[in-house]
This record gives C-alpha cells, structure tokens and sequence, in this order.
C-alpha cells in the first residue's frame, strides 16, 4: 500500500474532512488556510485565505457546495466551496474549536474555548440557502461545561448534540431546549481529555479517542458504552470503516515529549482495531510525528491521516485489505 504524500501545509494538521461523494478531501492545519484536494491522486485543488489563527476543523454540506471552518482566530467561517470566496463570518469572543453540519445543513453546531472569563460553550447556528440572508444569531446557546470541548456532533435526526472534551465525559444535550440529557459514566468513561470524536455513517454509534490510552464505542441514543479499544499512547484521532467493522485510532505523544528515537519505533502508526473483537488486526506507519487527524473516504476503500509533520498521507487500500480473516 503505497501512500500518496500530500504536503500543502507549513504546520501540524489538526483535522482531515471527505466530502460526501469522496471525492474531495478537505485539510485543516495550524497555518490558517484550509486547503482541499482531489481524493482519488492527492492532488491540490485550492485553498481557503482568511483566516488568521489556526484552523481546527471543518465539514462541509452534503452537496459540496460550502465549506465551514472553525478557528483560533474567534472565527467561524462559511466558505464557497469551488471558488473559495468567503460568504460569511461569525465573531466569537473566543476560538472556535468545533463545528458540524446538521443532516439537512440547515444548522450548525460550533463550540467556542474557555477564554478569559467566559466558560466553553456550544453555538447552533441557523445556515440560510442563501448566503446573503446568512445572519450570526444563536439559534440556541449551551454554556458548556469547565475546561475545553473538543468536539460536538450532531445525533440522531438533530435532535440532540453530542460532546466531549476536557473534563473526559460525554454529554448529549436536547439540540431545541439545551437541556442536559445524558452523561457518561465516570466509572466507564474515559479518564482523560477526550480528543476526537466521530461518528458511524448511520448515526447509530460514535467512537471516542482519549489521551487515557483508549478509544470507546457508544451508542449514540442511549450513551451505553459498547466496546472498548486499549493502545499503549495517547488517542489523538479515530475513524471507522464505513465498509468493514474496523476502527483506526491514530495518536502518539505530545509533540513536545517526542525523542529522535521515537519514529524508529514506530510509534506514529494508525492502527486498525476489529470493532467487534475489539483486537488489533494491523497498522499503518509513516508518520513522523503524531497523528492528529484520520479520516475514511466514505467508499472504505481509501483512508487518509494528517500529522504534527505536516503531511497528509492518503492510503489507497489493497485488495487484500478486504479479504482480511480473523
């Protein structure tokens, strides 16, 4: 399996997003612009200028017309997917971390950090067909809890938000009331900053990443914990195969405890866990630094990482992959 090395970005990548189709594959990185390429040969299509902060993440609609970033700078922005013109920006009083289409696009869900006085928070934001009736009113505010959300996702039908962050627990919260549903049990649940947070392609399941050493399998309703996935390093990024009961967990340590000896051991490996059996089947190596951002094309039969090197690596699957017996 020969990777497509992808460098377009001068700093560490912080979030990997495929457009529906999987067709086109969208990079997010600490250098401020969001950059897309083509999924099938790595090619680099455009960037997205206007940012002055690191980019944390982005989704982009159904249709993949727009684009929306999140970043350090206070910024949300709305991006015109094939030209790349900037349609609209939402200030915030602090960076934004997190920002998810709705099924539909016709909402945003988009976390903003502790700063300064204010607490975390959780922002569901009206998007309009069209962009010059856009407006940056709040559908809804959560005042989220202490310490940082990392991610927020959208569950079943809209009706609720997923979150985790900091303080190690999942929530899910009434997307219309803002109430408090459900949280995680702190017995169960991760013991550490939950890093990453993606969910299955029919919404029924989300997995978990944690600096704890371990990725988690929920049920997306009932926040019953499903399966449990031990690694020896901190979890930085997870996705699942949207073809075969597989989880990849990619990670490594801060880049600031790295040593020269680290990537000969190969620590900076996405690993492949059986999602039911829960046991490792393999890994990808390649990286020299830590993995900060997996994603699969939607297909499965390619996946891509970004690391603190600053490449993205696209994986081209082969057959063999497919015939994988346990």
């Amino acid at each position: 399996m020969r990777p497509i090395l992808m460098k377009g970005h001068e700093r560490p990548l912080t979030f990997l997003k495929y457009n529906r189709d999987g067709d086109l594959l969208f990079s997010c990185a600490k250098d401020h612009t969001p950059t897309v390429w083509f999924a099938d040969n790595g090619e680099r299509l455009g960037t997205y200028r206007g940012h002055n902060g690191a980019v944390w993440t982005c989704d982009v609609s159904r249709d993949s017309m727009r684009l929306i970033t999140g970043s350090a700078d206070q910024t949300v922005k709305l991006w015109n997917v094939e030209t790349g013109a900037q349609l609209f920006t939402f200030n915030f009083d602090s960076p934004a971390r997190s920002v998810d289409f709705s099924v539909g696009d016709k909402l945003a869900v988009i976390t903003t950090d502790p700063f300064m006085e204010l607490t975390s928070a959780i922002h569901v934001k009206r998007i309009a067909r069209d962009p010059s009736q856009q407006t940056a009113e709040s559908a809804l505010v959560i005042k989220g809890p202490q310490g940082r959300i990392n991610r927020a996702i959208w569950g079943p039908l809209n009706r609720t938000i997923i979150s985790a962050g900091e303080d190690a627990i999942v929530r899910i919260w009434d997307s219309e009331t803002g109430k408090l549903l459900k949280e995680s049990d702190k017995e169960t649940g991760h013991k550490k900053t939950v890093t990453s947070l993606s969910k299955a392609v029919d919404g029924s399941h989300f997995v978990t990443g944690s600096l704890d050493k371990s990725a988690k399998l929920w049920d997306s309703r009932t926040l019953t914990l499903i399966k449990t996935y031990l690694t020896e390093r901190p979890v930085n990024a997870v996705t699942m195969s949207p073809l075969l009961d597989h989880v990849v967990l990619g990670g490594g340590q801060d880049a600031s405890h790295v040593t020269t000896t680290d990537h000969r051991a190969g620590k900076f490996e996405a690993k492949f866990y059986d999602k039911i059996l829960q046991e490792e089947i393999g890994g990808v190596k390649g990286h020299f630094g830590p993995i900060n951002a997996l994603a699969f094309n939607p297909d499965g039969k390619s996946f891509s990482s970004g690391g603190e090197d600053g490449y993205v690596r696209l994986h081209h699957f082969d057959p063999d992959y497919f015939n994988v017996k346990i």
